[in-house]
């Protein structure tokens, strides 16, 4: 099964599969014990963090509806940086 993902509406996030990793902000893996359906906290409220605990139920409201986002901006272009003549001038 392929990862989904469902924002779910007054809710977590719902992460689904057979082949998914969660990893902290050094790149650390949590021990998820074989789950293969976990729920992100996105309210901000649960005492178990990243994981959802359900302390969102009246505190958290979003209506979960799919749309489309805008197509990325183009990148800008990159300015190579001028080199100091001899005498330590920038060029150009």
């Amino acid at each position: 099964m392929a990862t989904k993902l469902t924002v779910l509406s007054n809710g977590s996030l719902r992460v689904e599969g057979t082949d998914f990793e969660l990893v902290d902000a050094q790149g650390q893996p949590y021990g998820l014990g074989g789950r293969e359906r976990i729920s992100i906290c996105r309210c901000g409220l649960s005492s178990n963090k990243p994981f959802c605990d359900g302390s969102h139920k009246g505190h958290f409201e979003h209506d979960a509806k799919a749309f489309d986002l805008p197509a990325p901006a183009a990148p800008k272009p990159v300015t190579p940086p001028t080199a100091p003549d001899a005498g330590g001038q920038p060029l150009g």
